[in-house]
């Protein structure tokens, strides 16, 4: 296909031009019925594209022209044999991988770090999850890529499992071996889905990078375009690819995203994706090329500060972009140094955990950009100032590798229980009502269903003296968690 064409943006502008009455939504009619602060912040040309399903515009919902042909010049480009838009972002995409692949009552095996929209999917389709944990990095205190042998042990162990859901590249730019894993997930006769919202960029072509999900045999793979890809925020794509043995439906796919995704699609967000589609397929070789150049140089900087480590993976596939580092052994936490770099020089990075820093470089940084956080870095551990360090010297270990409750109810059971709110130090032993998910990077610590132990009530209360922030909960300060109170005769851990 003529990957030049861009049927959306082509569309807005036809309607677009000239003067002319308009009857439909939205009411601010272009730029003529907009707030003037708002105009002066964001211009008329974005109004403009703000439009609805009128004449000549086409349906998301049911696509016949330029939408269809925007989503076909997609899935021509990913090479996928469906692409659909995702206005609701890669979160409504997960919800609709898992409602499409797994029915009320089966079972989906999950990776432990999955983001939470993988739990919202299991709360709405009642799947009841089987989880399995990523290698674990001891030494970064991170989960890494899923085993395939991991995989391969748990759909013997359990024929039952209908899907496999895995998140890749993780937060950290840890890429598991897709390709393994969907040939042990289509022998075992389960469909294989990809959270992929940190990997649009592993589709432009470079041999720098890992491929992606969809080009190693994923049955579906949700994208996020605005987070690597260059379309604007909430914007994402979901990637379907028909494979022999018809473990997932395409119709099925796209009846889920009805469901989840809304009716009032944006076209200031489907134009965007059609020009990131386009901008990819002209110069993608070239945009990663100049993000890794700036990565690189980044890495190098770091390293050179005395104190400072650089997440190299060794065996495990790695996202070059994607740019990790740790002064944990001069005394900082990850949040701590967070934000003492912004408040001293202004510069924003992607996450901090109780760790590590994670930046995202992209082909629209620069040089200037790398050496200036490398220079921030290095004046604030020069300086040391230890009463703004994170927690004293050396590391202190906070997640572990068996964080794997037991399950005494599935997400959609639990969401739906009689619920109370209990003292989180008095909630050993108690049934989760609710999720507890630092945010970000969004990765649920306790699922609602889940047995709360000693131990993860005490991770909990370690992450929240070290300022994270949790999503998921009714009590933000976490002095108490929604639990589902056990049956008599169960006891605590």
């Amino acid at each position: 296909m003529d990957q030049d064409l861009t049927p959306v943006i082509d569309a807005i502008e036809q309607f677009s031009a000239g003067s002319r009455p308009y009857f439909c939504i939205p009411a601010h009619r272009g730029a003529q019925g907009v707030d003037e602060r708002t105009l002066e912040l964001l211009g008329s040309g974005v109004f403009a594209a703000d439009l609805t399903e009128t004449d000549g515009l086409d349906d998301l919902h049911h696509p016949e022209g330029a939408i269809r042909d925007a989503q076909m010049l997609a899935a021509s480009f990913f090479g996928a044999d469906r692409c659909w838009f995702l206005v609701n972002g890669t979160t409504c995409g997960n919800e609709a991988m898992i409602l499409a692949a797994v029915k009320p009552g089966e079972k989906i095996l999950a990776a432990r770090n999955c983001h939470k929209s993988v739990l919202m999917g299991m709360v709405l389709s009642g799947a009841v999850p089987v989880w399995i944990l990523p290698e674990y990095m001891d030494e970064w205190n991170i989960f890494g890529a899923v085993r395939p042998e991991t995989v391969e042990e748990a759909l013997t162990a359990d024929p039952e499992i209908r899907a496999v859901i895995i998140t890749s590249p993780t937060y950290y730019g840890i890429c598991s071996d897709i390709r393994k894993i969907a040939e042990i997930c289509h022998r075992h006769g389960a469909a294989l889905l990809v959270d992929e919202a940190h990997g649009s960029h592993l589709y432009f072509g470079s041999a720098l990078l890992p491929e992606g999900a969809i080009a190693q045999g994923a049955d579906a793979a949700a994208l996020s375009m605005h987070k690597t890809g260059g379309s604007m925020t909430q914007s994402s794509l979901l990637l379907y690819r028909q494979q022999e043995g018809g473990r997932l439906s395409g119709r099925r796919l796209d009846d889920a995203l009805k469901m989840v995704m809304s009716s009032s699609p944006s076209y200031v967000l489907m134009a965007a994706l059609d020009g990131a589609r386009h901008m990819a397929a002209a110069r993608g070789r070239e945009m990663v090329g100049a993000a890794a150049q700036i990565a690189g140089r980044l890495c190098r900087r770091l390293s050179d500060i005395p104190g400072v480590e650089v997440l190299q993976t060794g065996d495990q596939q790695q996202d070059l972009l994607r740019v990790v580092f740790s002064a944990a052994d001069r005394g900082w936490s990850g949040y701590a140094l967070k934000d003492e770099i912004y408040r001293r020089f202004g510069i924003s990075m992607e996450m901090a955990d109780t760790e590590n820093l994670v930046c995202v470089v992209t082909w629209a940084n620069t040089a200037e950009d790398a050496d200036a956080l490398a220079d921030a870095v290095g004046q604030i551990l020069m300086e040391d100032k230890k009463e703004t360090a994170g927690w004293g010297s050396g590391r202190q270990k906070i997640e572990g590798q068996d964080l794997q409750p037991e399950m005494r109810m599935t997400p959609r059971e639990a969401w739906y229980a009689e619920s109370t709110a209990v003292p989180l130090c008095e909630a050993a032993g108690m049934t989760a009502a609710e999720s507890v998910i630092p945010y970000p990077p969004g990765i649920p610590l306790v699922c609602p269903g889940e047995m709360i132990t000693t131990k993860t009530a005490e991770l909990l209360l370690r992450y929240r003296d070290l300022g994270a922030v949790f999503h998921g909960v009714e009590d933000e300060g976490l002095e108490t968690i929604r639990a589902v109170q056990l049956p008599e005769g169960r006891k605590t851990d």
